[in-house]
């Protein structure tokens, strides 16, 4: 049997987990795999009820967290190691940048044969300023180095690892995009519809337009106030605005709202301008109950929030940047715009006004993302890549047969 330690940053909501844990539980018999991972920040909603309908207990490192912290990295460091020496992976296999950074040295001291890294998204631009962005762009190339295979979500940030950032040659990056059980997101969509838009209190005639997502500053929410504002002042429709996650800018955006004069509330039924749901794990309930989902990102790798939109059919309009463009047909799925929120607000404008472009979205999204992104995808894909390297490691199919 192949042995796969799988080590994720934390069991916060996003792509990260989605992937983590279906390669846990759906890989084929020949292979098992331990889960490990962080904690998360006070300001993040947990992810563990995913686990936990998948049936998966991960091994908790609670020094393992989203801020560097010597001491705490020290610590999670040597942890890692010692479930190195008790499970004896073939395959250490880490995703996002703080396991990418622990567990990948770890399993190099380790002598582990077969080491993998997913850049789930990168902190290349957009993050830190260009002396913190030089450093982490450093330890990323010594990284690879000591990495068999990189595995990136989508060509686009493929050709940013290998061609622009120069991360690793493109020889040693494999293209593999997430996968997700994205069947929820089509049944009973008529009853969660309604049953979202009578809890929040919205009329049949209003238009409701969301964000989903952690609220920090990559995400770039000012950004969605500063649209909602020019729409304000722009159009006498009956629109209607939900910020729907949490994070550490809530009230940073709470307040420049109140600047903008724009009236928001944080209670449900309450009829506002602009509404902070907080975390809703019913997604598919809100994308049901949307209108249109944008999306205002600085910087993005697989932005789940659109795989799931189209997945239920729901219009978008979306700053193109990161791997905006990999996830969507623009067009089809999505209307993509510059950072330029009169722009945004335009396209936002134009997609309300064009019923026959939003029912084309909606029949185009389920049948572009059904294919691409489902998990069963992802877990051949995966087990291709493993195989691969596992050869090419010099370790033959005979070798796990009696273990």
């Amino acid at each position: 049997m192949i042995r796969v330690l799988r080590i994720l940053n934390r069991f916060n909501l996003g792509g990260p987990t989605y992937n983590a844990a279906y390669l846990t539980k759906y890989l084929s018999p020949d292979y098992k795999t331990l889960l490990v991972g962080g904690t998360i920040d006070k300001s993040e909603n947990s992810s563990m009820h995913i686990l936990d309908e998948l049936g998966i207990k991960p091994i908790i490192i609670p020094e393992m967290r989203r801020s560097i912290n010597y001491n705490n990295d020290l610590v999670a460091y040597y942890k890692i190691k010692e479930i190195i020496h008790r499970f004896k992976p073939d395959i250490i296999h880490t995703h996002a940048s703080k396991a990418g950074s622990l567990g990948r040295w770890a399993a190099y001291r380790c002598n582990v044969p077969v080491i993998i890294h997913t850049f789930h998204g990168h902190v290349f631009h957009s993050y830190f300023g260009p002396a913190k962005t030089s450093i982490v762009k450093s330890v990323e190339r010594s990284l690879a180095k000591i990495s068999n295979s990189i595995v990136a979500i989508s060509e686009k940030q493929k050709n940013e690892l290998s061609n622009i950032h120069k991360i690793a040659p493109e020889e040693k990056i494999s293209v593999i995009p997430l996968g997700f059980d994205l069947g929820k997101f089509r049944e009973d969509q008529e009853r969660k519809r309604a049953e979202f838009r009578k809890a929040y209190n919205i009329g049949p005639d209003e238009i409701a337009i969301g964000i989903i997502g952690r609220l920090v500053p990559i995400k770039n929410h000012g950004f969605f106030i500063d649209v909602i504002d020019h729409l304000k002042k722009t159009t006498d429709l009956p629109l209607r605005f939900f910020i729907v996650g949490d994070g550490e800018t809530r009230n940073e955006i709470e307040s420049y709202a109140s600047s903008k004069n724009i009236e928001f509330t944080n209670k449900k039924g309450v009829k506002s301008l602009l509404t902070f749901t907080s975390w809703i794990k019913e997604i598919d309930q809100v994308n049901a109950g949307m209108d249109i989902i944008t999306l205002c990102s600085l910087n993005e790798g697989t932005p789940v929030s659109l795989i799931e939109a189209q997945a239920s059919g729901t219009p978008i309009v979306s700053t193109n940047v990161g791997g905006v463009e990999d996830v969507v047909l623009p067009g089809k799925t999505a209307i993509l715009s510059n950072n330029n929120a009169e722009e945004f607000a335009k396209k936002i404008l134009q997609l309300i006004k064009d019923v026959s472009l939003r029912e084309k979205m909606k029949a185009n999204g389920w049948a572009f993302v059904e294919g691409k992104f489902h998990y069963t995808r992802l877990v051949k894909d995966m087990e291709h890549l493993y195989w691969n390297q596992l050869i090419s490691a010099g370790l033959k199919k005979h070798s796990f047969a009696t273990a």
